[in-house]
C-alpha cells in the first residue's frame, strides 16, 4: 500500500493543501491527553495550595487560546473560523485527563486545533505544578474522533 502525504507535492516540495474547491461543512474534532503526577500534587491542587493558583482554570484558558493560534504554530494549517472550543478535565488520584472539542464550519477539519488545545493545557498544568512535582509526565495526546456534517 502506497501512502501519499497531502502536504507534499509531486516534486517532493512541502505545500499547503488547496481546499478552495471543497464545500464548507460543520466539523468537530475531539482530542485527549493526560498529565501524570503525584497523588500529593493532586491533593495540593484540590486544596488550592499551589502558589501559582488554579492550574485547571489557567489550563482551560491556555487550551482555548492555543487552539485559536494553531495556524501560527503549525506552519501548514489553514486559519479557520472557530465556532466553539471546550476544554475539560477529569482529575484522578495521580492523573489529570484532558479533553478538547473544537467546532468549525469550514472546508477543512479542526484536528490540529483540538490537539494543540490539549497540548497547551497539559503544558500549562505542568508549568503550574512543576515546583512541587519534579516527576510529572505528559502523555497519550491523541485524536479521539472527528465528525463532518453537511449544513
Amino acid at each position: 500500500m502506497e501512502m501519499e502525504f497531502s502536504h507534499i507535492d509531486s516534486s517532493g516540495e512541502v505545500r499547503m493543501v488547496d481546499v478552495s474547491g471543497k464545500e464548507p461543512v460543520k466539523r468537530t474534532a475531539t482530542a485527549a491527553g493526560t498529565v501524570f503526577l503525584a497523588a500529593g500534587t493532586v491533593a495540593m491542587m484540590k486544596e488550592g495550595l499551589l502558589k501559582k493558583g488554579d492550574p485547571l482554570a489557567c489550563a482551560r484558558v491556555a487550551g482555548i487560546m492555543a487552539a485559536k493560534k494553531t495556524p501560527e504554530l503549525i506552519p501548514l494549517c489553514h486559519p479557520l473560523p472557530i465556532d466553539n472550543i471546550t476544554v475539560g478535565f477529569k482529575v484522578g488520584e495521580n492523573r489529570i485527563d484532558i479533553e478538547a472539542v473544537v467546532v468549525t464550519i469550514a472546508r477543512t477539519g479542526v484536528e490540529m486545533e483540538a490537539l494543540t488545545a490539549v497540548s497547551a493545557a497539559a503544558l500549562t498544568i505542568y508549568d503550574m505544578c512543576k515546583a512541587v512535582d519534579k516527576k510529572m509526565t505528559i502523555g497519550e495526546i491523541r485524536l479521539v474522533g472527528k465528525t463532518k456534517e453537511r449544513i
